[in-house]
């Protein structure tokens, strides 16, 4: 169960560090400002995606085509497919879909989800038949947009982005929530599943101590986990751990995301994008007290030590300890846990962005 794990460090922090189980890039720049990156496996492979982009968010690069950050955490559940295919199309669907209509909007962001939700049908439709896994992979999906002093925020699931705000005068940052988690072990999600499906009595059960969609997965909105929104994947060769005893005619799940829209101000300093095995570790307040009273360089790692320390203090062992646990094992630790925070230089927000840059998060054996 514990022993010491021989992954090699790789040394080139260009785009990204591998230290045994943790990938990290310690600091980069983006069009407004810097960032920091980092991830860490609980699982026996890493369920988690993430990335960012700097630079054109247009599929045509000229200046009246709009500029800016993307930044992405996909929280994959049951598999790495669907989180996988999140990072390599979200961003790519919201270009085409922000040259065509020439913004960036609330529209557009949900536009982007739906179009990467059928592509991942599609792609489902495809292999099931012989890869019936795929129907039962699905993400959750948290996208930041940073563009012409707007910060837009789309979240399908249960990640979290977190805004440090430092008012003028004060040396202490607040923290402020910019997305709602989309998991029925919160009340009002089990409310509005609730009045979605007024007929189904089991569209909410208590399983294993928590509160599950139809006793199977926690969260109720994601890209993929097409066995819970389309009916004619609930038969063989799926899995009959994922097969229901009572069908349905309208998907129980959904990938719409909720989307914030925040207009920057000054005291607007940096966003913690991080999927839920941060912040069952780390309150917002602890997660943006870390971050503002530390040095840039580093701080995503630093944050993600802290969330570990945390971990090892509830199941009252050692952080030392909990580091030589294998992943598989892991799990019952802590979760994979992926963040991305973006700092935000309010003095470079309507200026001229860096070249393109595009960076992906955790570059583990799978």
């Amino acid at each position: 169960m514990v022993k010491p794990c021989w992954r090699p460090c790789i040394e080139d922090d260009t785009m990204g560090r591998l230290d045994g189980l943790v990938w990290h890039k310690d600091l980069g720049s983006h069009a407004y400002g810097e960032f920091s990156m980092a991830v860490i496996q609980a699982n026996r492979m890493c369920e988690d995606y993430s990335q960012l982009e700097s630079g054109p968010l247009s599929s045509f690069i000229s200046g009246d085509h709009p500029q800016g950050t993307f930044a992405g955490v996909y929280d994959g559940h049951a598999g790495s497919e669907a989180s996988k295919f999140v990072s390599h199309n979200l961003f790519f669907n919201l270009k085409n879909i922000v040259s065509e209509r020439r913004e960036v909007s609330e529209s557009v962001l949900k536009k982007a989800f739906s179009a990467t939700e059928e592509d991942f049908l599609s792609l489902v439709k495809k292999q099931w038949m012989n890869n019936p896994q795929i129907a039962s992979v699905g993400t959750c999906c948290l996208a930041g947009v940073l563009h012409d002093g707007v910060l837009f925020v789309a979240n399908a699931g249960d990640s979290r982005a977190v805004l440090g705000r430092v008012e003028r005068g004060s040396k202490r940052a607040s923290a402020v929530q910019l997305s709602n988690e989309h998991n029925v072990n919160i009340a009002s999600v089990r409310e509005e599943l609730y009045a979605l499906h007024p007929d189904d009595s089991q569209v909410v059960i208590m399983k294993h101590k928590c509160w599950r969609v139809r006793g199977l997965i926690q969260v109720s909105r994601s890209i993929g986990d097409v066995y819970l929104k389309r009916a004619e994947f609930q038969r063989e060769p799926l899995l009959p751990k994922f097969r229901l005893t009572e069908t349905f005619e309208k998907p129980i799940l959904n990938s719409e995301p909720e989307v914030t829209v925040h207009k920057l101000q000054p005291e607007d300093h940096f966003v913690i994008f991080a999927s839920d095995g941060l912040w069952e570790q780390l309150s917002n307040q602890e997660a943006v007290d870390i971050v503002h009273n530390f040095p840039r360089n580093g701080i995503a790692k630093r944050l993600l030590k802290a969330a570990l320390h945390e971990a090892a203090k509830k199941r009252e062992m050692r952080y030392a300890d909990l580091k030589k646990i294998d992943p598989g094992v892991r799990r019952h630790f802590h979760d994979d846990i992926t963040l991305i925070i973006v700092f935000i230089d309010s003095h470079l927000v309507s200026k001229s962005p860096l070249p393109p840059y595009s960076i992906k998060g955790g570059v583990f054996p799978r």
